[in-house]
C-alpha cells in the first residue's frame, strides 16, 4: 500500500508540474494570448473604436439596444454648439425648473447665457439645464428632440432613437429613449472629429472648473467636472458619465495617443455601488487599443496589364489592330494609412476595362484598385492611361505616307 501511495504521489507531482509549464511554453511559443483580448468586462455592452475611421476594434453586444441615460447630453451639446448664436441667452421655462435632480436649479423666468449652460450640462449633467438648451434652440424639448433624431440617423445611427434631450428614461410613441453601444461611440466620432464644433466641444468637456452668473448676476453657480477618466490616463481627451435605474452606469470617451484616437462606450456597466466599474473597463479597453493597433502603411506597387486598344496606330506599325497601353494609379509612391492589430493584412481587388476603342487620350480612367480590411473597404485608387493614341483612319493614313515620303 505504501509503494501505491508513493507512485500516486509521484504521479500528482509530475502533473501538476506538467501544467505549470503550459502557460510558458505557450508565451515562448509566439502565440497569440487568449487573454490578450480584452475579458471580464463589467459591461453588457460595449466598444472600442478607432476614431479616424469609425472601425469597431472590439465589441461585446455592441449592436443590443439599451439606455444610455446621460451620455445622451452629448448630442444635446453638440446640437446646441452647432446652432446657438453668439451671445445667444435662453429663459428657463416651468417645466425646465420641475426636472429631477441632478439639476442646477434653474427658476421659472430665470435668464442665462447659453454658453455657460453647456458647462453645467456636460460637467455636472443638470437635467434642468439640457432642457433649457433645447427650449432655447427649438423651441420646445420635443422639437429639440426631432432634431436630436434627424442627426443621429445623418450620421448611421440607425438603432438610436431619444425621447428627451438629459436622458432620463423614457418613452413614446417612436419608442424607448436608447442605443446601441455602436451608436453611442460613433456619436462622439462626430462629436470629436466631425462635427464643425468640435473644437468647441473638446474644450467644454476637458474644463474641470466652471464659474458663472445668471444674466442678471443675482445668483453664482459652480460646476465641477465628474469625468474622472480626465486625470486617469494621458491623452484623455473627453467623456461622459451617465446613470439611471434602467440604463445603470454608462460612459463614452476617448483618448489621443501619438496618431491614434480611440473612443469607448459602455453601457449597463454595472449598478450601485459600483460606479468603479465604468473607469476600469474603459481603461481596460483603452489599454488594449494602445497595445495592440498601430498605424501602417498598406500601399502596394502592383504590377497592372497593358491593354488592348482596337483601332489604334502608332508611329512604329501604322497596320497593327492593338496597341499595348500602360496603366497607373493616379496617385504614384502613394500611401495608405491604416490602423491594424496584430494578424490583420489587407487585400487588393482590381477592377480593369479589357478593351478600349481608339482614340484614347492619357489620362483616361480605365479602371481601379481597391483595398480590403476582411470586407470592409479601406481606399480606392483609379488606374488610368499613361499615354494618348490615335484612331486609324484615312486621314492619319495620308499624314504618315506623306511623313514617309518627305524622308
Amino acid at each position: 500500500m505504501k509503494k501505491i501511495r508513493i507512485w500516486q504521489s509521484l504521479i500528482l507531482m509530475v502533473v501538476l508540474f506538467w501544467l505549470s509549464v503550459l502557460p510558458l511554453c505557450a508565451e515562448e511559443s509566439g502565440e497569440q494570448k487568449t487573454g490578450d483580448m480584452p475579458e471580464n468586462l463589467y459591461a453588457r455592452s460595449a466598444v472600442l473604436m478607432d476614431a479616424d475611421s469609425g472601425r469597431v476594434l472590439f465589441g461585446k453586444e455592441e449592436d443590443v439596444i439599451r439606455p444610455m441615460a446621460s451620455t445622451t447630453k452629448i448630442m444635446t451639446c453638440i446640437l446646441a454648439l452647432e446652432q446657438m448664436e453668439d451671445g445667444q441667452t435662453v429663459t428657463a421655462s416651468e417645466y425646465a425648473a420641475g426636472q429631477p435632480k441632478v439639476k442646477l436649479g434653474v427658476q421659472d423666468g430665470e435668464e442665462f447665457y447659453l454658453t455657460d449652460l453647456l458647462y453645467s450640462l456636460m460637467l455636472e449633467s443638470h437635467n434642468d439645464t439640457a432642457v433649457v438648451i433645447a427650449e432655447g434652440i427649438a423651441g420646445t424639448s420635443e422639437a429639440f428632440v426631432d432634431m436630436m433624431n434627424q442627426k443621429a440617423k445623418e450620421i448611421g445611427c440607425d438603432h438610436t432613437y431619444f425621447v428627451t434631450p438629459n436622458g432620463l428614461d423614457g418613452e413614446d410613441d417612436g419608442g424607448t429613449h436608447s442605443t446601441t453601444a455602436r451608436d453611442l461611440a460613433r456619436i462622439m466620432r462626430y462629436c470629436i472629429m466631425e462635427s464643425p464644433a468640435k473644437e468647441e466641444f473638446l474644450e467644454i468637456t476637458a474644463t474641470r472648473f466652471y464659474q458663472f452668473q445668471n444674466v442678471e448676476q443675482s445668483r453664482s453657480f459652480s460646476c465641477n467636472n465628474h469625468n474622472a477618466f480626465l486625470d486617469m490616463m494621458d491623452g484623455a481627451l473627453t467623456g461622459k458619465t451617465g446613470f439611471t435605474g434602467e440604463a445603470g452606469y454608462c460612459y463614452v470617451g476617448a483618448l489621443r495617443k501619438d496618431d491614434r484616437t480611440f473612443i469607448v462606450a459602455l453601457l449597463a456597466c454595472g449598478w450601485p455601488d459600483h460606479k468603479g466599474y465604468k473607469w476600469a473597463d474603459t481603461r481596460k479597453l483603452m489599454e488594449y487599443g494602445i497595445e495592440h493597433y498601430h498605424y501602417q502603411n498598406v500601399w502596394k506597387e502592383l504590377s497592372l496589364p497593358k491593354l488592348s486598344v482596337s483601332g489604334a496606330v502608332s508611329d512604329q506599325n501604322p497596320y497593327t489592330d492593338c496597341v499595348g497601353v500602360s496603366l497607373e494609379f493616379e496617385e504614384k509612391g502613394g500611401s495608405l494609412r491604416i490602423l491594424l492589430g496584430e494578424g490583420e493584412s489587407i487585400r487588393t481587388e482590381k477592377q480593369i476595362t479589357q478593351e478600349l476603342e481608339a482614340p484614347v487620350k492619357a489620362g483616361k480612367k480605365v479602371g481601379s484598385v481597391s483595398y480590403y480590411l476582411e470586407e470592409r473597404e479601406i481606399g480606392v485608387f483609379s488606374v488610368v492611361t499613361s499615354e494618348t493614341v490615335e484612331k486609324r483612319d484615312l486621314k492619319w493614313c495620308l499624314s504618315w505616307l506623306v511623313k514617309k515620303l518627305c524622308l
